[in-house]
Formats: structure tokens, C-alpha cells, sequence
């Protein structure tokens, strides 16, 4: 029975912290806190391994994944393998600090998502799935630090945000690799492309409008988002979403003006220091 769970093989890559656009339990986050953090962060990274493994099917994806569910509810023992493990380490963490097992579990229904469904035909298809894939995060890392629910809205603009500018940072990428494409059908055809145009060396015009009308949608979201740092009493956690608000909107504008099909559009080091000076603002002085 556990094998039929679990397998028979950990799949985790090697990928780390520094894979990821924006900063992961920084230096920003309490200390005490951080080890949490990280905990969260393996937890999400093991899962996306096995969701993006070519060495499983969708079923045995989904089987792992329900399983580390039910270790984080406390229904199944798992395994001792480094995988699983993660999964336990979470739940122990989530108990001690009083964060809802939801934010762990949430995140797993995306990666069942993402184990069968590889085509969207809607915006509104594709924030339900960021509501899975990005918002539990926001979520954790505010609930972990006591904050209000107030928080919770604009924090769950600004990751469904970031979610979707990764999707438009990845198109080709995740096409080419995972056949998974997040960009809405009917919006492609209304221009008269196809999502094989991703696989071009550059973008079509037709092409570019989608990208565009999906950071008009980006936009929406980091302007609601905008106001998420002044919810905020831990100063510590404020200077964190301030700076992460930041880099969204510079991300955003970025990708209006270069090309995702052409090459990968990323945030460098000047980004960073640029979205730490204007946060500082939200610093208090006294």
C-alpha cells in the first residue's frame, strides 16, 4: 500500500532557492522565523519535483501528492525518505506556530492541477489556479508572522501577480519542456496565433497583444496589491512584501518592453537594490 503511494524512487532535483525570482526566507525575515520559512520552501520545491518528473505518470504524481496531503493532516505515516519527510517537517512546523495546514495542502491541489491539466482557456481559469499555486505562500508567510486578515486580499493579489508573470516568463520554456501552456486559449485565437508560436525565436505582433493583455490583467493585481506593505505590523515582514511588491512592478514593466520568446526576462542584482531603497519608505524611523 505505501508503494503504491510512495513509489519506489525519490525524484527531488537539484534545484535551490537561488531558481527562484524572488527572495526565499530572506534576510528581511526574522531570524527566528527563517528556518520556518525554509521548511515551507523545501515542502513546495519537493512537490514540484514530483509534479514536473518525466519519470512518473499523472497518476503516480497524484498518488504522491495526495499522500503528502494526508501526512500534512496528520491521516498517513509517511515514509522515512528525504522526500516524505518534508512533508512531516512541515506539518510539525505548521502545528507549533498555529498556521493552517490549508496553506500546505492548497498548494498540493495546484500541483494535482498541473499533473492533468496542461491547457487554460480562460483568465478566470488561471487565477483559480493561482489561488492554489501562489496564494498559500503569501498566506504562510503572513499567518506565520500574526498578521491581520486584512493582509490577506492584496497579498493574494500580489502572488497571483507574480504567478502570472512567471507563467510569461517561462511560456516557451514550459511548453518546450513540461508541454504546459498557461496563456489562455481563446485569447491566442482572437489574435490569429497559435501556441506553437511559442516555439519561434521571437514573438509575433499577434502574439506580443496577448502577452500585453495579460499584464493589463498583471497590472490590476499589483495595483491592488500596492497598499499590502502599510497592512502589515511587523516591520521586518513589511520591508519583505514592500520590496516583493516592488520587484513585481518592475518585473511587469520589463516584460512589456523585452521580448519572454525571445530570451528569459529576469530580474538582476540593480532590481533588488532599486525595490530595497523604495521600500525603505515603509522603514519606520523611530
Amino acid at each position: 500500500m505505501t508503494e503504491d503511494i510512495w513509489g519506489t524512487k525519490d525524484v527531488t532535483s537539484e534545484k535551490g532557492k537561488t531558481d527562484e525570482n524572488f527572495p526565499v526566507g530572506s534576510l528581511l525575515i526574522s531570524r527566528h522565523l527563517r528556518p520556518y520559512v525554509h521548511t515551507y520552501y523545501n515542502f513546495a520545491r519537493v512537490a514540484d519535483d514530483m509534479v514536473d518528473t518525466s519519470e512518473l505518470t499523472p497518476q503516480q504524481k497524484i498518488a504522491r501528492l495526495r499522500g503528502m496531503a494526508a501526512v500534512i493532516r496528520g491521516e498517513l505515516q509517511a515514509p522515512q525518505r528525504a522526500d516524505a519527510q518534508t512533508a512531516v517537517k512541515l506539518r510539525e512546523v505548521l502545528l507549533k506556530t498555529g498556521v493552517p495546514l490549508e496553506t500546505a495542502t492548497d498548494l498540493l491541489e495546484a500541483f494535482c492541477m498541473d499533473a492533468e491539466k496542461t491547457r487554460y482557456e480562460s483568465w478566470q481559469e488561471l487565477l483559480h489556479y493561482c489561488r492554489y499555486s501562489a496564494n498559500p505562500v503569501g498566506r504562510f508567510l503572513l499567518l506565520l508572522h500574526a498578521e491581520g486578515h486584512e493582509t490577506l486580499a492584496p497579498s493574494d493579489a500580489l502572488c497571483s501577480a507574480l504567478q502570472v508573470i512567471n507563467h510569461l516568463q517561462d511560456a516557451a520554456k514550459d511548453l518546450q519542456i513540461l508541454d504546459r501552456c498557461y496563456i489562455p486559449l481563446p485569447w491566442l485565437a482572437e489574435e490569429g496565433v497559435t501556441i506553437d508560436d511559442l516555439r519561434l525565436v521571437r514573438s509575433k505582433p499577434g502574439l506580443r497583444r496577448v502577452f500585453d493583455r495579460m499584464l493589463d490583467g498583471v497590472d490590476a493585481l499589483n495595483r491592488e496589491a500596492r497598499g499590502l506593505p502599510m497592512l502589515i505590523r511587523d516591520r521586518r515582514m513589511r520591508l519583505e512584501a514592500a520590496v516583493i511588491v516592488e520587484l513585481s512592478h518592475i518585473l511587469a514593466r520589463r516584460l512589456r518592453r523585452q521580448d519572454p520568446v525571445a530570451a528569459r526576462v529576469a530580474l538582476t542584482k540593480a532590481d533588488g537594490a532599486k525595490a530595497l531603497l523604495l521600500a525603505m519608505r515603509y522603514w519606520p524611523t523611530h
